[in-house]
């Protein structure tokens, strides 16, 4: 005789998941509207939010209410708020509205994309919006695309890629401003990285560029230091004189060939064997959306295309996974056609140039200010400067500044000099944060 069970009360059923699904909506309009209020930083010290948190899960189920009671008094504490409109810190962020209906959605259908026959629509929609972006961005037609989760994993899979065409030639060059993922993608991929010095404005110097025996160059657009831009037609010359894989990193700055004036940043990228921007960073899609282009599918497909016979089937199609270390992947063409459809070119243009304008104003200020100096070439949506004086002053006043709860800001070092990096891209960001950030600034330095 079978055991009968009874239903639990706490269970979800179909009404309270509307019920609670309402009260979720709800929190996070509410979140939105109040976020620049709350310290953008977390004021938390180490180990608060553990110490606060359970030792051991429940036994009996709790309700969702109890959830969402949970992150209001125990978690908002130690969260840093990057929907925050003074969020200036490491990139540009934002969630964009559509972009976080779309998450709901993509959860609530739940695909699983290892083949194109247990998801076809999520496979055509991301080959359809790839190619949709890559208009929106002035990339060449033909080239194919894919959403990875972040620049780290397209960076590992362009790199993997170029390994394989040329498995004698085990040395990848870049920047000493390119990104930290190279690094890492060339010790996972065993490969030897090499650094190539920069100009005085922080770019990649081609004619120190020695490709024999390298199977891939790693140029960028955008880097994260100081913002600069690589000499990409340069670089690509030399790559096809040699053979060599060229890899462009254009993960900030990328979303900003969408307007045209900014075009000549993106020359030579069309020549690129694989490109990768991150829309997660300055296009409103949330976290992860990593788009990653190739002229040159057949290597990836050769790299990666292993298919045991469980996943074999009677469809001529290749599917995403083929061409990537990832067997199963999100829906998460869906939160980008979302973003692309509900804000339109012109809808991101103008977030995006008004960024650029913000930019140009703080750069303006900084400049017109006694005993402050712009130290990099401002591009795009990122100032670079600092307080003339000694790196442990300007170490002194981030902290000052970023304790406040007011703004965060981030670092890096250019000539071997502590600067201050002030990035604008959230969608939520007006001229009265970047003012704030200023006047924060200027008042913890007289404080100092």
């Amino acid at each position: 005789m079978g055991v009968r069970i009874t239903p639990d009360p706490h269970t979800v059923s179909p009404s309270s998941f509307r019920e609670d699904g309402a009260l979720a909506l709800d929190w996070v309009a509410s979140y939105l509207e109040r976020v620049g209020e709350l310290p953008v930083l977390s004021q938390v010290e180490p180990g608060a939010i553990r110490a606060a948190l359970p030792s051991s899960p429940p036994d009996r189920p709790e309700p969702f209410s109890a959830v969402l009671d949970d992150l209001d008094r125990v978690l908002m504490p130690g969260l840093t708020h990057s929907q925050h409109p003074r969020w200036f810190s490491y990139f540009a962020i934002t969630g964009s509205e559509p972009s976080i209906l779309a998450e709901l959605l993509i959860a609530g259908l739940n695909q699983l994309g290892i083949l194109w026959r247990t998801s076809p629509a999520l496979q055509e929609l991301e080959e359809v919006t790839l190619q949709w972006l890559a208009e929106l961005l002035g990339l060449p037609p033909g080239l194919r695309g894919q959403i990875e989760d972040t620049a780290s994993t397209s960076t590992v899979v362009a790199l993997a890629a170029a390994r394989s065409l040329a498995p004698d030639r085990r040395v990848v060059l870049c920047s000493e401003q390119a990104h930290s993922s190279v690094d890492k993608a060339a010790r996972l991929l065993e490969l030897e990285l090499w650094k190539v010095p920069v100009d005085d404005e922080f770019r990649l110097r081609p004619d120190l560029l020695d490709l024999d025996d390298a199977c891939a160059a790693v140029a960028t657009i955008g880097t994260t230091g100081p913002g600069s831009v690589d000499p990409v037609p340069a670089i690509a010359d030399a790559c096809e004189r040699a053979g060599t894989w060229l890899h462009v990193d254009a993960a900030y700055a990328g979303s900003a060939a969408i307007c045209s004036e900014l075009r000549h940043h993106f020359a030579g990228w069309e020549r690129a064997d694989s490109v990768v921007v991150n829309p997660h960073k300055w296009l409103g899609v949330t976290l992860d959306c990593s788009t990653l282009w190739t002229r040159r599918p057949d290597v990836l497909r050769a790299t990666f295309g292993h298919v045991p016979e469980y996943l074999r089937a009677d469809e001529d199609v290749g599917s995403i996974s083929e061409y990537t270390q990832a067997l199963g992947r999100r829906f998460r063409a869906l939160k980008l056609w979302a973003v692309l459809r509900c804000h339109g070119r012109s809808g991101l243009q103008e977030r995006l140039r008004e960024h650029m304008r913000l930019a140009a104003l703080f750069e303006s200020w900084v400049q017109a200010e006694l005993g402050w100096e712009v130290v990099a070439p401002r591009h795009f949506s990122l100032v670079c400067f600092r307080r003339v004086g000694s790196d442990e002053d300007n170490e002194r006043l981030l902290e000052r500044a970023n304790a406040s709860g007011e703004v965060f800001l981030s670092h890096t070092r250019l000539d071997d000099r502590f600067v201050l990096r002030l990035a604008i891209g959230s969608f939520r960001t007006t001229e009265d944060d970047v003012r704030l950030a200023w006047d924060v600034l200027k008042r913890e330095t007289a404080a100092l």
